[in-house]
Order: structure tokens, then C-alpha cells, then sequence
């Protein structure tokens, strides 16, 4: 329920709060840069480490105010819901194992949250924190980042046009090459714990990503799936590949593989959607180019601000054609977006959003627990509303 007394519905920017994302962490200062790329937010309070002293640093040089930075997120979603200026809003960006208990402390006090994926780190705490988030009177957002792409919205728009057809095929992969070998640094540390990433690691990590991108553009609900899972380096206790098979709801088929061992990939998330009638193709590390094949005729390419662009998708855009945008543009969009949503919710008025929300997160988790319980089962077909193991 929201909080008496709170000034929800002041105009200008919506008074942001942080947990985690200090010193070191690359995700925070993406979520900082996209929240203010369009100003309608103003970093105000943070808990931005588990360490207080780092906190405490990681605060003082973002030039926060030294009673609005906390030693905990506990602590900070207390005194924040108290205070008339308090934030209306929190960014979680922690490693996963802390994003259930977090978001829970701040949407039982009304705190609108932005969370980074995955939802959880186990399908238990997924499930309890879409309890959780049902009975809030605040709203929460998954910053799947790439559903805020400007071509994959356009891609999103033409298979809602029924330009492909029913569709019958969709391939996603994002292979990575950065785990290819032992790596000892932060980032990789908690990536490679299952205590804090929980039981996937490619899967959790960037499957996630590649599952989401799939249902966002088809619209399609994934039924089953079968996944063979490897870890490729000796010791490490997690996925670092998988190939998955998919099951749609309606007939359609699907394939799915990330990886974090294959040499020569960065970021190379890509998908392929084929229908009755036509085929798309996108590419992650080229955004601004999608592909689109009509059956029987020339493949046309569709560039962002360009020739075919949808007007729908132009409120997604902040420059002309020929001006690259990419992966802070699209994050910054989801930002934008929840901005708005926030701002009809505190007015009282529909607050329709594509940005991701909880049962997006809750479908995410479902995929790397049926993900994990298939490559047990030596791959067999999994249901993903089954139980886990």
C-alpha cells in the first residue's frame, strides 16, 4: 500500500534510490547512465555495496547526501518510506542472489522497483516475490534491456501485424567468449557461484536474455523444453553452455543456445523468426539493421529512423538515421518507459508498459530451473510449470 504521507506525486524527476552498483560494479553505473539519459530521474539515496565503508565511498563519490547513503538495504527502505521526500523508486542491481529479498523490502513499502535480471536466483523465492509484487501497491520492472531495442520493437510490431505469418520457427542464441577459460575477477566470481547466481550460469546469465527476446517478439509462450547443459571448464560449477529445444504453445519450434565459451563472440545476441508468409533477422552487435524477407521476394533491410520503420516504434529513438544507438539507448528506454508508468500509476490512470514485469522474471526463472532439471534427465522434455528438482 502506498505510504501516508509520502510526496508521491511531486513533478520533475522521480527521486531514485540504488542498492548495490558501487565502486567496481559495471551494471550500476549502466543503470545510473540510463536513468538520467532522459532526465526524468534524479539519484537521491543508496546502499551501494554489502561492505558499509564501501558503501559509504561508493556514495560520497556519486555526491549523494551523507544521510541518504545507507550501510544496507534494509535499512534504507525504512527510513526512505518515512520521509515525505523519500524515494519513489529503487534500482536493484546486486548480484541475483539478493534481488528477492531487496525487492521484497521495498515494494511492502510502496517503492516502485526496477530490478536487473534475472528475478531471483531460485524458482522458490521467484514465486514468492510475484506474491509479493501482486499484493504491492507498487509496480516493478525487469530491465530486460534488449526488449528496448528500437528494431526489436519494430520486429515485435510486424509479427503483431501478421506480416510473417503464424509463425512455425524461432532460433535465439548469445554466445559469449569471455569464460572460456578460469577467470578470477568480480564480475566472473559471483557468475560462476551458484550461491549467488543460483543453479545456472550461461543459462541464468544470458539464456535469460535470449528466452526473454524470443516470447517478447513472437508473443509466443514456451510449453516445454529439452536442454543439454555442459560445463566446459574443469571445476566450474555452473553452465557455461547450452543447447535447448523449445516447445511453443500453438505448434511453433524453437532453438536456443547460449554459451560463455565460444571464442570469437562478445555480445552476439541474435535471433531468427520465420512464419507462413515471411523471416526476420536481428543482430545485438549490428541493432540498428533488421533483416525481413517476405516469401518470395528480395530480403529488404529495414535500418532504425530509416525506409520502414513503423511509426509506432519512433518514441523510441533520440536521433536521426545513420547515427548509431545501441545497448544504453535501449536500456534507457525501459527507463523512460517505467518512468511514465510510475508517474500515471501515482496520478491513478492505466499505466500500460512494455518494459518487463514480474511474471516476465517468474517465466525467466521457470526456464533456467526446466533448463537445469532436463540436462539431469539426460535432456528429456520438461514442462516448465513443473516442479524442481
Amino acid at each position: 500500500m502506498a505510504i501516508e504521507g509520502r510526496n508521491d506525486r511531486a513533478q520533475g524527476p522521480i527521486r531514485l534510490g540504488m542498492v548495490g552498483g558501487g565502486k567496481d560494479a559495471f551494471i550500476g553505473a549502466v543503470h545510473r547512465i540510463a536513468a538520467r539519459l532522459d532526465g526524468k530521474y534524479q539519484l537521491v539515496a543508496g546502499a551501494l555495496s554489502s561492505t558499509p565503508e564501501k558503501a559509504r565511498d561508493s556514495g560520497r563519490a556519486l555526491g549523494l547526501a551523507e544521510d541518504r547513503i545507507y550501510d544496507n538495504f534494509t535499512q534504507m527502505a525504512k527510513r526512505e518510506a518515512r520521509m515525505k521526500s523519500g524515494i519513489e523508486a529503487v534500482a536493484i542491481v546486486t548480484p541475483n542472489h539478493v534481488h528477492f529479498s531487496a525487492a521484497r523490502e521495498f515494494l511492502t513499502r510502496g517503492i516502485h522497483v526496477i530490478c536487473d535480471k534475472p528475478l531471483t536466483s531460485t524458482l522458490a523465492d521467484a514465486k514468492k516475490l510475484a506474491q509479493v509484487a501482486e499484493k504491492s501497491d507498487a509496480l516493478f520492472f525487469l530491465t530486460h534491456n534488449y526488449t528496448g531495442y528500437p528494431l526489436v520493437r519494430q520486429a515485435r510490431q510486424m509479427v503483431a501485424d501478421g506480416m510473417l505469418g503464424q509463425i512455425r520457427v524461432v532460433q535465439v542464441e548469445y554466445p559469449q567468449d569471455w569464460l572460456t577459460v578460469e577467470q578470477h575477477n568480480k564480475q566472473a566470481d559471483w557468475r560462476t557461484d551458484p550461491e549467488r547466481s543460483g543453479a545456472g550460469g550461461s543459462t541464468g546469465d544470458i539464456g535469460t536474455h535470449a528466452f526473454n527476446l524470443a516470447s517478447f517478439v513472437t508473443g509466443l509462450v514456451t510449453e516445454s523444453l529439452a536442454a543439454d547443459l555442459q560445463s566446459f571448464v574443469p571445476g566450474r560449477r555452473v553452465d557455461d553452455n547450452a543447447h535447448v529445444m523449445l516447445r511453443f504453445k500453438g505448434g511453433a519450434r524453437g532453438m536456443l543456445w547460449c554459451s560463455q565459451v565460444a571464442p570469437g563472440n562478445e555480445n552476439n545476441l541474435r535471433f531468427r523468426v520465420y512464419g507462413a508468409k515471411g523471416g526476420l533477422e536481428w543482430h545485438q552487435e549490428n541493432p540498428n539493421e533488421l533483416m525481413f524477407t517476405p516469401l518470395g521476394q528480395p530480403r529488404q533491410v529495414i535500418t532504425r529512423a530509416g525506409a520502414g520503420m513503423l511509426q509506432s516504434v519512433a518514441g523510441t529513438m533520440r536521433i536521426p538515421p545513420g547515427h548509431p544507438e545501441g545497448y544504453l539507448e535501449g536500456f534507457a528506454n525501459l527507463y523512460s518507459e517505467a518512468a511514465d508508468a510510475i508517474r500515471a500509476h501515482q496520478a491513478g490512470k492505466p499505466a500500460p508498459s512494455l518494459v518487463p514485469g514480474v511474471q516476465e522474471g517468474l517465466r525467466g526463472v521457470q526456464f533456467i530451473d526446466a533448463c537445469v532439471r532436463s540436462s539431469y534427465r539426460n535432456a528429456a522434455w520438461v514442462n516448465l510449470g513443473e516442479k524442481s528438482l
